[in-house]
Parts: C-alpha cells; structure tokens; sequence
C-alpha cells in the first residue's frame, strides 16, 4: 500500500473511531433566545429533548438527562423517538423522573421508534430518501410509555392540545402525532384546541406548536393553527454533516438547511419560529455522529426587546 494509501485508511479509521466512539458521548445544550413573549411578561425557559433512542444500557445518557434538570427550566417538552430499545422504558423514565420531582410540567409527542422497535438496515439508505416503517406492525407497547410519561404529570400533546399559565404567561399547546408514519391527525388536534376552555384575557396567549418529524404538511397544518413557535426532532440533525457544508439529508421534505437549530417557516402570509432538535441519540445499529453531538435544546422565551 502507498503512503497516500496507508495515508487515508488512517483517516478513514479515525473519523469512524471518533464518529461512532467518542462524538456519540460528547451530550451539549444547544441555547437559543426567542422574542415571542407579550411585553413586559417574564422571561421562559423551554427545554426540547428529542430522539433520545435510549437503550438501557447506555447509562451516560441517562445520567445526563437526569442533570439536564439542573438547568430548572419552566417547561420539558419531548419531540419523540425517545425510545431505542424494547426494554428502554423503564430506564427513560427514571431518568425523567428527576423532572417531576422538581416539578416541572412536561409535553410530549411519540416519534416512529415510540411503536417500533429498532431493525438493522444499511445506513447509506438514510442519506438517499426518508427512511420508512414498511408493512410492519407496531410492536412496543406505546400505551404503557404514555401512560408511564402521564403518571410523571406530563401532558399527551399527540393530536391534542393543553393550556396552561407559566410565569403569568398564558400558553397553549397543540402537537401531532408524527407524520413519518402517517399518525397526524390535524382535524382532531384542531377540535382538541377548539375545546379548549376560554378565558378573557387582553393578552392573548402564546401558541407553540409540536410534532416529531417536521414534514411541510405537518409543518403547515400547525401554521394553520397560528403556531408562533414549533419544535420538532426526527433529522438527528443530518446525523453526519459535513463540515463547511452541514447536513445531507432531514429524513424528511424539510430542506437539510432547516435540519438543526432555530430557523424560520413561513407560507405567504403567516411565519413562525421552527427548532429542530439535533437529538440525543441514534439507532443502535447506526450509533454513529460527526460534526453533529448529541443535544438538548434550551429556548429562552422573552419579549421583543426594544430598540
């Protein structure tokens, strides 16, 4: 072999080492501000996790959620996929567990890998087209996850909606089930948020929209319910990005420039904030990351700040 050769089966080796070894265990917070507050109104700590794709063993993980409650935000929201393993519900919520004891409310949607459990496939086909579930039927027991995540006092956002006052700030929030598998249901999350109880209020309230994979229908049919804020996961980011250029694919229509980090969506007439999560995790047959570390998402909501 020629020293070029030998030259680039060293770097080879070595971007899999890192991407598959140490970059997978390198947890940060991503923070961003938002002015999406009514004047005047005290600022809001919004933690978003996402595609934790937790397996039991991964014990680092886990330890490093349990902390992210450290951070004493107002609210959790989970963008789903938090399950990578048939045993891994026990595990995610003991590691949610720290959350409740604090006290913090909690919203949560299901992802994909919430109904099914993780197969082998080749890794390559992600980066060609979204990914799909196929002719398989579901095969973990989501019921049980919901109900584990509503005895922690956390509220079911899929297809739904709830309202609720934080720091004197009125909220509503409406999810979807996730549109990667076709579970969004947007007429019943738009009959879920009618029925909501009114109150008079000269400040109407603020509107934050979720769902687990930002396809552009699921992406316009929380825009039709005046969604001022989105979160979204699914895209891992692109996974893999390539420095300079960013990721390669969202797993999803969403343009790959949209497929990490805060962003706008916007139609011709209406806009709104979009955050997706980059996530915690990956399959496990796939459990690799480069140029993308595993993240949580910090939102700090505020007024617009004057000029």
């Amino acid at each position: 072999m020629s020293q070029l050769g030998r030259g680039l089966l060293t770097a080879a080796l070595g971007v899999a080492a890192w991407s598959t070894l140490v970059e997978p265990r390198l947890f940060t917070v991503r923070r961003h501000t938002l002015p999406v507050l009514p004047e005047g109104a005290a600022p809001l700590r919004v933690l978003q996790l996402s595609d934790l794709h937790l397996a039991p063993w991964q014990h680092r993980k886990i330890d490093w959620v349990r902390h992210l409650a450290e951070l004493h935000p107002d609210l959790l929201v989970l963008t789903g996929d938090m399950l990578g393993h048939r045993f891994a519900r026990g595990p995610l919520l003991y590691a949610l567990q720290r959350f409740a004891d604090a006290g913090v409310p909690g919203m949560f949607v299901h992802g994909s890998n919430d109904y099914f459990s993780p197969v082998v496939k080749n890794p390559f086909v992600y980066l060609g087209a979204p990914s799909h579930i196929g002719s398989r039927r579901p095969d973990l027991n989501t019921a049980a996850l919901t109900d584990g995540l509503e005895q922690l006092g956390f509220t079911d956002l899929n297809n739904s909606a709830t309202r609720l006052s934080l720091r004197g700030t009125d909220l509503v929030l409406f999810g979807l089930g996730d549109p990667h598998v076709r579970y969004d249901e947007p007429e019943q999350m738009g009959s879920a948020i009618e029925s909501l109880p009114r109150r008079r209020k000269k400040t109407p309230p603020v509107r934050i929209g979720v769902v687990h994979a930002p396809y552009q229908r699921a992406l316009g049919a929380l825009l039709d319910r005046e969604a001022e804020l989105i979160l979204a996961g699914h895209t891992h980011g692109g996974q893999v990005r390539v420095p300079g250029i960013g990721a390669l694919t969202a797993n999803c229509d969403l343009s790959p420039s949209q497929a990490r980090g805060l962003s706008v969506w916007f139609d011709a007439e209406r806009a709104a904030f979009l955050n997706v999560s980059a996530g915690a995790g990956a399959s496990i047959y796939a459990p690799m990351r480069f140029a993308c570390r595993p993240e949580a998402s910090m939102l700090t909501l505020e007024s617009p700040r004057r000029t």
